[in-house]
């Protein structure tokens, strides 16, 4: 088990073959070391068997030796990654993620001229894992660079679905700042582009785009929009490829319905936001804290969007989700929570409800 103390220590608590658990307590940087080179491999979710950990181990010392399965090993990380997110949130993530890219842009480098092109694919999904961890941290700059060094890795080994899969990133990353003609623009780019692009994502690029006409407050081109990201994964449910993005693999009617909620939000349908949001809270795993604290934070809003706010119920939920910030650092949870307290402080100045969440605020 791992516990994520406060300073520059990190605790483990590790099974010895007798089955005894023993504590142990490194630095935070040599911890980050050790796991981007895979020597904590039984910390991880899967495991992973020792011949390719001997071969990891190899490749470091001598990148020529790099071979698919090393490459395999750090694309399994990379998912359990994805998975991890959703429990830790960005703060305990993004700087293993930047040691394991630091890994391999070394394997890269050492790597014979022509041989490179796995290892640039595999580097090209990592920045653009580290381009949503900033974006959740709310570093737009951060998010943007990665995203952007994602990009000419994906164009240089002629990827050009996942070349796509970053415009839509882009328009995501977008909405931080409400610019709502870049959301529209690069998710439209993203449907345009040569090439073959699944489906999948063909329905999350046109998903995004119906955001960004939610943020222009146009709800009838943002259901439109939607309806057609709906029959496209109805239709292509189970199309993706084994290269594809890591996220296309879990896209689904259910994360769509989740990401559509916002754009309720924007057109002025809080009901209707209320609804969907109600409905992903209840079936958001138990121990994914991140997610569900964010889906909570959006409804706290929500409740108080409709003819008949309810900011008793809107405060409870808020203060329900100020532990997940300091735990996980996403601004976007923080965010959410922020938009709250100025509006209860402003209607509902004398809310016992609205004193305690600015108060837990002051300090999360």
């Amino acid at each position: 088990m791992l516990h994520h103390g406060g300073g520059d220590t990190v605790t483990l608590d590790l099974s010895s073959p007798a089955g005894r658990t023993i504590r142990v307590k490194l630095p935070r940087r040599d911890f980050h070391g050790l796991l981007a080179a895979g020597a904590l491999r039984t910390m991880l979710p899967d495991g992973i068997c020792s011949d390719v950990t001997e071969r990891v181990h190899g490749a470091i010392g001598n990148p020529r030796r790099t071979d698919l399965p090393v490459l395999d090993y750090f694309r399994t990380l990379l998912a359990q990654h994805y998975m991890a997110d959703k429990v830790l949130g960005p703060r305990h993530l993004v700087e293993v993620v930047r040691a394991q890219i630091a890994v391999l842009d070394k394997l890269r480098y050492g790597s014979k001229p022509g041989t490179a092109e796995p290892a640039m694919r595999l580097l090209a999904q990592y920045a653009e894992f580290a381009g949503w961890l900033y974006q959740d941290l709310g570093d737009v700059t951060a998010a943007k660079y990665w995203t952007d060094r994602a990009a000419q890795r994906a164009q240089a080994v002629g990827d050009h679905q996942l070349a796509a899969y970053l415009l839509v990133r882009r328009s995501n990353i977008a909405l931080l700042d409400d610019d709502a003609v870049d959301v529209i623009e690069l998710a439209a780019a993203a449907r345009r582009m040569a090439g073959p692009i699944s489906p999948k994502l063909a329905a999350l690029a046109t998903q995004q785009e119906a955001r960004g006409w939610a943020l222009r407050a146009e709800p009838d081109r943002f259901r439109r929009l939607i309806d057609s990201a709906a029959d496209l994964l109805l239709d292509h449910s189970d199309e993706v490829d084994d290269d594809a993005p890591v996220y296309l693999h879990s896209y689904d009617m259910d994360t769509l319905e989740e990401q559509s909620a916002s754009g309720y939000r924007s057109c002025g349908q809080a009901d209707t936001a209320i609804a969907i949001l109600e409905r992903r809270v209840a079936a958001v795993p138990a121990d994914h804290h991140r997610d569900r604290a964010h889906q909570l934070a959006k409804l706290a809003n929500a409740v108080l969007q409709t003819a008949q706010p309810d900011p008793e119920r809107a405060a409870e939920i808020g203060l329900s989700c100020v532990d997940a910030v300091r735990s996980t650092g996403s601004a976007r949870i923080n965010g959410e929570l922020l938009v709250l307290d100025q509006t209860l402080r402003q209607r509902w100045p004398g809310l016992r409800g609205t004193g305690e969440l600015h108060e837990a605020l002051s300090v999360a």
